[in-house]
């Protein structure tokens, strides 16, 4: 990995840096070329056309019929509005140069800045080969992964006793990993969902014993943010034979465990619905109307260890904040050590803050993001049932107030030494650091260590 001792490094980041700076320059070169021959309506244009698009697709999505209709056609109108004005105007070709300048700016900014101080990675340690692995595999989840890529075969080969959950009976995986660890087993691992997996993470962190993920689900959230390949859930069961362990931080909610996020709220109301399994879109739309608009007592009430959240539509509680400094890393947990809880909360009372939040992003008055150890959730339309959750994806009902803590370092995953995701960096671009970099003195050529295949003179 590239860092300040590695010069090599620091000359791809210096040149990514100038790179960057002159793609800025050159995206401002266009944009005020443009405004020079079409004026100030050409940005002005283009912030409309988003903004308009954000209302109509906030009005498409509370409303049914035609109401609907008519949000849907503002929110697909307005950017071919915005598309027909810019030909008009002879100035679409410069304008896309300038997105696509900026893009490239932003890019070449990143990489750069990430060249010269790289994201410090969870701790890893070797550890000796478990001698009694056991495994728990759902050979229908990820659409027959443990099929398709002969997972259960290969777990044997490598020593492991496998627990195929193929009935046709629901079986309680939790007390099957308890049976395990008293058998002997010294380590559990799970090739499903990320559901699955919390509940059999859970028992590994009550007897201590390390944690093996099989990405062998369909999101496999966890698992990408363990660095994890995903592509190929075989490479998971290296960890079996060279493998290290990291220590990672355990979710719970209402005492029940999770590893990714809770939901509440607008989603966990949707997925209680028998029919979204099999129409996720139409059952979301038909429910979108009555979550969105319905009145106070719809709305979630929070607290976020001393902060208030009051009214929110929907709310997300991670286990670890999910980074939002870089786009391309979007969906992506920089760290699963933090010791805390990532908090997303969404509060939208009509088209004009949907409008804002389009313009402003994470910066508008009804978006919410912080981080907490606890969490606590209530809301007024909770019933006898209790409250909607989403626990990892799985659609529960939870008699509030519902608290979420986290549990810092209280598992022990296992990893294949060898695994192909990076860590991503949740630092926020610094323009300031990025002149710094591209205007530094570049290291004599004599100093720099020769290449490894070129003999020393």
């Amino acid at each position: 990995m590239s860092g300040p001792s590695d010069p090599r490094g620091s000359v791809r980041a210096r040149t990514l840096a100038r790179l960057a700076l002159l793609a800025a320059a050159g995206a401002i070169v266009l944009l005020l070329l443009v405004i020079g021959r079409a004026g100030l309506v050409v940005p002005l244009v283009g912030l409309l056309g988003l903004a308009l698009a954000a209302a109509g697709l906030w009005w498409a999505l509370t409303h049914h019929g035609l109401g609907r209709l008519a949000g849907a056609l503002v929110a697909l109108g307005a950017p071919a509005a915005v598309v027909a004005v810019y030909a008009t105007a002879g100035v679409w070709l410069p304008v896309l140069g300038a997105l696509a300048l900026w893009a490239l700016s932003l890019g070449c900014a990143r990489t750069g800045l990430h060249l010269v101080r790289p994201p410090r990675p969870m701790r890893a340690h070797r550890t000796p080969r478990p001698q009694r692995p056991f495994l728990i595999m759902n050979p229908r989840s990820g659409g027959g992964k443990v099929e398709r890529f002969g997972l259960a075969e290969r777990a044997r080969r490598l020593g492991a006793e496998v627990a195929l959950l193929d009935g046709p009976d629901k079986v309680d995986v939790t007390a099957l990993a308890r049976r395990a660890v008293a058998d002997g087993a010294d380590l559990l691992g799970v090739a499903g969902g990320d559901g699955t997996q919390a509940l059999v993470a859970a028992v590994a962190a009550e007897h201590d014993v390390p944690f093996l993920v099989v990405s062998a689900g369909t999101r496999n959230h966890f698992a990408m943010d363990l660095g994890l390949d995903r592509t190929d859930p075989s490479r998971c069961l290296d960890a079996l034979t060279d493998g290290e362990e990291l220590r990672v931080d355990l979710g719970t909610v209402a005492g029940l465990p999770f590893v990714n996020t809770v939901s509440f709220g607008a989603y966990a109301e949707i997925v209680q619905s028998p029919a979204y399994r099999d129409a996720k879109v139409g059952t979301a739309l038909e429910a979108l109307p009555a979550l969105l608009l319905g009145g106070p007592d719809r709305r979630l009430q929070a607290s976020a260890d001393d902060v208030r959240l009051d009214g929110q539509q929907a709310l997300l509680v991670s286990n670890n904040a999910y980074t939002g400094a870089d786009p391309l890393a979007a969906g992506r947990r920089a760290r699963l050590d933090g010791g805390v809880l990532g908090v997303f909360g969404i509060r939208v009372e009509g088209p004009a803050q949907a409008a804002e939040i389009a313009l402003r992003g994470a910066r508008a008055s009804g978006l919410r993001t912080l981080t907490a150890r606890e969490v606590v959730v209530t809301s007024p339309a909770a019933g006898p049932e209790g409250l909607a959750v989403a626990v990892d994806g799985e659609a529960l009902r939870l008699v509030p107030p519902v608290r979420c803590v986290v549990r810092p370092l209280a598992l022990r995953v296992r990893v294949p030494v060898h695994r192909p995701g990076a860590p991503v960096t949740d630092l926020p671009l610094d323009w300031r650091r990025l002149v710094a970099l591209a205007l530094a003195r570049p290291q004599p050529p004599d100093r720099l260590p020769p290449d490894r295949d070129t003999p020393p003179r």
